[in-house]
């Protein structure tokens, strides 16, 4: 019976049922044929839903929507220039650094790339770059925040694990800082063979500029300050972030109505929240599954007969990751994975914080990893182009980026460094 069952699921998954549906399933299946109460599955529902830091996922992500759909890019764009535009590559690294805070703030790198694309890839071609470098730079930095406070996936990773988030967010910082550096050292470099207009420094136009962009701003020192000040929870954090772009952009700067455009913005933010949501919910109980018959355990005991140390399990584990970065959604694969592969890590001594920004690095990168990296779609779709040239166009990106996370990888020291002293 219990192969007739597994197999039908099997099937379903095959012919697209949604995934939430298929892990339910599956965790029911597991349970009754172990002879255990399937109220096991409720029980973790319960016990996720009253987790006080639930509550910073709908929150920031609605806080993110919101500056996306504001002018707020516009002005932080100016700001950008303003401050970095005189660099070799200025532009290039006014993109890398942009879309890396509207990505933290959203959590979801296909919003920064239909929300700024349209902004950023006419400039980046304006200003004598080739269509090939501005369209793999779009496409990739739309994933480039996910290692900043107060990321999503940085989140879910600390829920799913019980890590600290406010150490997550700390650990990010260095390892999000040298992806930004070796792609803006790229941007630099391709900028010497271009006739660019450099725009100079201007203390009037920074200051123009930092007026425009003035309730903006704040708002990361507000998050980090507040965090890591010790004056408020993440959780805290988030209600005040969410609160002051509301007012913000509702009765300040009045770019968003609160009666038009906001009921959108929520329903916007929200659907992709009670989609991560109700993944979450359902794969909980498929998790306490796989951990109560040992599976990771098991995988363990089979790894150790080819796997003799650290290195070698953390150059596996990153091959393992790229492929199911660029087959799964981020979410699902934090969700799913996560559980598996925690109690294995553990047994080799990584640390829990290296692991969890190794773990996001390698789903970071698995945005713009042909053939499936949803990035390449998304940019697709947003631009008009045939997947296959957002293929070729990221292949750079690709490259440097993986050099970024074998650095990362093997020197912990970057991610640990605030927890060394």
């Amino acid at each position: 019976m219990s192969i007739i069952a597994y197999s039908t699921i099997l099937l379903f998954a095959l012919m697209g049922t949604p995934i939430f549906a298929v892990m339910s399933a599956l965790a029911l299946t597991a349970f009754y044929f172990s002879g255990i109460e399937l109220s096991a599955v409720a029980v973790e529902i319960y016990r996720l839903a009253s987790a006080p830091t639930i509550l910073t996922i709908p929150l920031f992500t609605f806080a993110g929507y919101v500056l996306a759909e504001s002018k707020a890019p516009v002005r932080l764009l100016r700001l950008s220039q303003a401050l970095l535009g005189w660099m070799p590559g200025g532009v290039a690294i006014v993109c890398l650094f942009i879309c890396a805070f509207f990505t933290a703030f959203t959590g979801a790198s296909g919003v920064t790339i239909i929300a700024l694309g349209g902004l950023l890839y006419p400039i980046l071609l304006q200003e004598g770059y080739t269509e090939k470098f501005s369209l793999g730079l779009v496409t990739t930095c739309g994933s480039l925040g996910l290692l900043f406070p107060p990321s999503l996936p940085i989140i879910l990773y600390g829920i799913i694990a019980r890590v600290d988030i406010d150490q997550l967010f700390l650990a990010g910082l260095i390892p999000g800082l040298i992806l930004i550096s070796i792609l803006g050292l790229y941007a630099m470099f391709k900028s010497k063979g271009i006739k660019q207009t450099r725009h100079q420094f201007s203390w009037r136009e920074l200051k123009g500029a930092t007026w425009e962009a003035r309730f903006e701003v704040p708002l990361p020192v507000f998050v980090l300050g507040g965090i890591y000040g010790g004056y408020v929870t993440a959780t805290e954090a988030a209600a005040l972030s969410a609160f002051y772009v509301l007012v913000m952009n509702c009765f300040f700067t009045k770019d968003l109505s609160l009666t038009k455009d906001i009921p959108k913005v929520i329903t916007d933010s929200l659907t992709l929240v009670g989609a991560i949501l109700l993944i979450l919910c359902c794969a909980m109980g498929l998790t306490n599954y796989l951990v109560d018959e040992e599976i990771p355990m098991k995988i363990l005991e089979h790894m150790r007969s080819f796997i003799t140390d650290k290195y070698l399990f953390l150059l596996v584990l990153n091959v393992f990751l790229l492929i199911v970065g660029c087959l799964m959604d981020i979410f699902s694969a934090i969700i799913v994975v996560v559980p598996l592969i925690l109690p294995i890590a553990e047994q080799f001594g990584v640390n829990p914080l290296h692991l969890a920004i190794v773990f996001l690095t390698n789903l970071e990168i698995g945005y713009i990893t042909p053939p499936v990296g949803i990035n390449l779609f998304i940019s697709s779709f947003r631009f008009n182009k045939p997947v296959i040239e957002l293929y070729k166009v990221s292949i750079p990106y690709l490259i440097l980026m993986l050099f970024a996370l074998i650095i990362i990888t093997y020197i912990p020291w970057l991610t640990l460094f605030w927890f060394n002293s």
